[in-house]
């Protein structure tokens, strides 16, 4: 298990309240209003229906609680735990109109979450025993992205930028426009004065050598041959972080890993994921 610090709770809390007034417009939940007695109380379980990473309780318990206040929410399984199918994440407990009310929300951001952090660790996994670490991009859901990065560190992984604000990445997009890689470089060094984190993506040995002539921290080697990420390790000689990306799936990662680069991004992370399978379960 990967040990995890608490969401903010502003933006727990924001995400929640939009998820719900998306959920219950302005007539609120009409079937359980309808079919299930005020004074009722339950006892539920969240439970896991396939093996994988749990993450994103935080939503799960505000999205409860922000119905009724008076609702018992107690994690059995937190966030970075491992879970095996039938296994209790959490339980509830209190008035049953808010359980049923708060389900769908709670149980769509802890699959949603828990399938990033199981896709994450299994390629944690299969890069044992070298020296690479997963990381993931900013190919994430609008709005979703400090969750979803979340979810990534839950699996085991590592957060790249947060943001275009945090970091310098200059691209393909970048050289094309800026007139080349020199100028790109060069111009991305002189507006640095802050000294941010500067990374280079090149898609070929001939422009890794001439991003190497510059004082910059890291280099994303872009859809390169494990022969290349080797010669690419190579040429960088520790001067610089060697990122390797592009089309990485389970099937090759481990080659990648073993070519010696220092990390791996992987946008397949957060943009499609598969959801992990987790249910709610009545109990009384």
């Amino acid at each position: 298990m990967t040990p995890q610090s608490s969401l903010p709770e502003g933006l727990v809390k924001s995400a929640v309240k939009a998820a719900l007034d998306e959920d219950l417009g302005a007539a609120g939940d009409i079937t359980t209003q309808f079919t299930v007695p005020g004074e009722t109380n339950s006892h539920v379980q969240i439970v896991a229906r396939q093996p994988g990473v749990v993450a994103g309780l935080d939503l799960a318990r505000e999205a409860f609680l922000s119905i009724d206040s008076n609702l018992k929410f107690d994690v059995r399984t937190p966030d970075g735990s491992r879970v095996e199918p039938n296994d209790v994440i959490a339980e509830i407990s209190g008035p049953a109109r808010a359980i049923l009310t708060a389900e769908r929300v709670a149980l769509n951001f802890v699959g949603h979450l828990s399938g990033i952090a199981t896709a994450t660790a299994a390629f944690v996994d299969a890069v044992d025993g070298h020296k690479a670490q997963i990381c993931c991009t900013r190919k994430t859901t609008p709005g979703m992205r400090m969750f979803e990065k979340y979810a990534v560190r839950a699996g085991g992984g590592r957060n790249h930028r947060f943001g275009l604000y945090d970091a310098i990445l200059i691209k393909d997009n970048h050289i094309a426009m800026a007139g080349g890689i020199e100028a790109a470089i060069q111009a991305g060094l002189d507006g640095n004065t802050d000294g941010k984190t500067f990374e280079v993506e090149v898609d070929s040995l001939e422009q890794l050598e001439k991003a190497l002539a510059y004082p910059i921290d890291a280099v994303l080697l872009d859809n390169m041959s494990p022969a290349e990420l080797r010669r690419a390790v190579t040429m960088i000689d520790g001067r610089a972080v060697a990122e390797a990306s592009g089309g990485i799936t389970l099937d090759t990662v481990q080659a990648i890993a073993a070519t010696g680069v220092d990390l791996i991004s992987i946008g397949w992370l957060t943009h499609s994921a598969p959801c992990l399978d987790i249910g709610l379960d009545y109990l009384s």
